[in-house]
């Protein structure tokens, strides 16, 4: 790709961001989500394989339904009550449409279907960003308008994408897929504690997309894309799996890693909130995903190839890449002692 278009690329995308979870008015934040479709588009598709140019073809398509639906809401609140302020989301059809327009973006179940084959057909950079950044501008517009929307229509949606994102990582073979349904399993946990603590949302998304970003980066080092060849990527940089391993526990939500904190922290909530029966049942259900977290950490550090070829070790000559990795992956997995710090956030 050209650096130039490249360059312009990620500016757009950092533009974009900023403008929606800076922008109090909903033309804005509008303005900015289109901008960052628009500049992911290239990013996807620039491989110029057919996989990759269907991957742009359905992200477009689906982010702009998306964008659509939340003009459209944002125009119902403001016919009937004259705000066009985000925090001022009043008028019932209007929130019901923004739900869904959020969903659609974030890929919460049932608008899910789109996001793994999304990221099936783009480079594990471009699936890092569609991830963990582009989610970020939707999740701050749930923040913002949390007191406004109908909890019980988004505790379903949570519950059935925590079920779902586990249930349909089970039986992947590429590990992209995995991360797909990964996401859709966290998002479940973010938007169930929404209504209850706005702020414990931000956190789980925060921690999440440390670990990820830890997990694309090792991905990308390693150049995995499928467990079979997982298996052999051991061999290549095997301090590195080592560590992988425990990242993917920490995504997984094992103590005493990271990953733990904001499900420890959402279960408590919940129990505030007397919610004792949802908050059993998204913990069951968080088991499907520790499933396939284990077994791609069998397959990363234990599981040997069937033939015994001798691998040469990787020259590691990207030092930012190199920088980024060791900085993401430390983070993601030692960061339980702050949990004292973090439960005095208001």
């Amino acid at each position: 790709m050209n650096p130039q278009a490249k360059f312009v690329s990620t500016i757009s995308l950092l533009l974009g961001t900023s403008i929606t979870i800076s922008s109090n008015h909903w033309v804005m934040a509008w303005a900015g989500l289109e901008i960052n479709t628009l500049a992911i588009l290239p990013l996807i598709s620039k491989s110029h394989h057919p996989r990759a140019i269907e991957a742009s073809t359905k992200y477009f398509l689906v982010q702009a339904t998306a964008s659509t639906l939340l003009l459209f809401s944002s125009m119902t609140n403001a016919w009937f009550s004259g705000q066009w302020d985000i925090t001022q989301l009043t008028h019932p059809m209007a929130c019901t449409l923004l739900t869904t327009a959020i969903s659609i973006k974030l890929g919460l179940v049932p608008f899910h279907f789109w996001f793994p084959e999304v990221l099936q057909g783009s480079t594990l950079s471009s699936c890092l960003l569609l991830a963990t950044i582009m989610k970020f501008p939707p999740t701050t517009l749930f923040y913002l308008t949390s007191p406004s929307l109908n909890p019980t229509l988004l505790s379903l949606m949570a519950v059935a994408s925590v079920a779902l994102g586990g249930w349909m990582g089970l039986n992947q073979t590429q590990v992209r897929k995995i991360l797909a349904f990964s996401s859709i399993a966290h998002l479940g946990w973010m938007t169930i504690i929404l209504i209850y603590n706005p702020n414990l949302t931000l956190i789980t998304f925060y921690l999440y997309t440390m670990t990820t970003s830890a997990i694309f980066f090792t991905l990308n080092v390693t150049n995995t894309l499928k467990l079979s060849t997982m298996m052999t990527a051991w061999t290549k940089i095997p301090s590195l799996t080592s560590i992988f391993m425990l990242t993917l526990l920490s995504l997984a939500g094992l103590p005493p890693l990271t990953g733990f904190l904001p499900k420890w922290l959402i279960i408590m909530e919940l129990t505030k909130q007397e919610l004792t029966m949802m908050a059993t049942i998204i913990t069951l259900l968080s088991l499907l995903g520790l499933f396939f977290y284990l077994r791609l950490a069998y397959c990363a550090t234990i599981t040997l190839p069937p033939n015994f070829t001798n691998y040469m070790k990787q020259w590691q000559t990207n030092k930012l890449v190199n920088l980024l990795t060791t900085t993401f992956t430390t983070l993601s997995i030692m960061l339980l002692p702050l949990s004292p710090m973090v439960l005095t956030i208001p």
